[in-house]
């Protein structure tokens, strides 16, 4: 069993060579087992390969034996990726990846997904809450500042377009979803790749209990979380004229941490085995710890979008759940997709 003493007299040894390797990020120490401390101390290799062997040691070139014991220190490789500095997603940048803040005049939510129409244009245009792009909920049209006004956004400095279409949300009725969509003075304005991820390569058609998903947000950044709930009926107290209102069919998904939090409006889910988008945050519980959320593939249904790419096309991905499974999250019936027909913004 090896010391941390001899662990680190190891590890001083051999971090400079190694983080001369492509793909190597960090070397450290640490235990061999974290399950089991018993077992002793290791090297961990921060890095993308999947081996000792496939970073090419040699294991002679790199031994210290473990003072009293005659052991060799066994090396732990942790896989990760590039470590990045945590982002700031309320700063000003362009062009506008989803994730980051945007807004009105009146305040921040986060920028969703880069969207396009079907159209041989492929006009791209930005999906969010219509709680944050038309905080009036009304057709005049708004600019669509980023940052959004809550984080120093000015009108016409900071303006990167101006809504474009929504649903209204309704007063004693059944609300859906909470979705408006932005169009850009320029396309070269927004950037459809999702921060930290890359690609989203397209849109599942449904999703379960219990799956797991990850997200970043203008508040909140990077979070993960798992379907807690589906077809959920639920109270959203948007405060103001608007007050209290009723969601049908509504997906809660729950984090250890916060991940939902004043600002964070408008993320879209991921699934964090593919990257499909899967659903839109629009609330959350007091302590963040819940995300109230709609499929995603509502608001695509709606406004006639899918995801946008930097280039190629992305992909519906048909999630078909049993016929006797209520675990999976069902698609709206027509009468209701005609009901929450959205409405064009008005330029005056």
């Amino acid at each position: 069993m090896a010391t941390f003493m001899a662990a680190r007299r190891m590890k001083r040894k051999m971090a400079a060579r190694l983080l001369k390797k492509n793909g190597v990020y960090g070397v450290g120490i640490g235990y061999r087992d974290p399950a089991n401390p018993k077992k002793g101390a290791a090297v961990i290799i921060y890095t993308d390969k999947v081996s000792s062997a496939s970073l090419g040691l040699v294991p002679s070139m790199f031994t210290a034996k473990a003072k009293g014991s005659g052991a060799d220190v066994p090396i732990r490789v942790v896989k990760t990726g590039k470590i990045r500095a945590h982002a700031n997603y309320t700063g000003r940048i362009r062009p506008v990846p989803p994730g980051y803040g945007v807004g009105t005049t009146k305040g921040s939510g986060s920028a969703g997904l880069i969207v396009t129409n079907r159209s041989k244009a492929a006009n791209r245009y930005l999906l969010s809450n219509n709680h944050v792009l038309n905080p009036n909920n009304a057709t005049r049209t708004t600019e669509t500042l980023q940052p959004g006004g809550a984080d120093g956004g000015r009108p016409g400095t900071d303006r990167i377009g101006r809504l474009y279409s929504y649903v209204k949300l309704e007063k004693n009725k059944d609300n859906f979803i909470d979705a408006a969509l932005s169009v850009p003075t320029n396309n070269r304005l927004l950037n459809p790749n999702y921060p930290t991820v890359g690609a989203i390569p397209g849109y599942v058609t449904s999703y379960r209990v219990g799956e797991q998903f990850k997200k970043v947000g203008r508040t909140t950044g990077l979070v993960n979380g798992r379907v807690e709930s589906i077809d959920t009926d639920i109270q959203i107290d948007y405060g103001g004229s608007l007050g209290v209102l009723n969601f049908k069919n509504q997906t809660v998904i729950r984090g250890t941490t916060p991940i939902s939090l004043a600002g964070d409006s408008g993320s879209v889910w991921l699934r964090r085995a593919d990257n499909y988008a899967t659903a839109v945050n629009f609330a959350g519980s007091l302590d963040g710890r819940l995300s109230i959320a709609f499929p995603v593939r509502w608001a695509m249904q709606a406004f006639g979008t899918k995801v946008a790419q930097a280039s190629g096309a992305s992909k519906v991905k048909q999630v078909t759940a049993a016929k006797t499974s209520r675990a999976y999250v069902r698609k709206l019936p027509a009468n209701v997709l005609a009901r929450i027909k959205p409405k064009k913004a008005v330029r005056r």
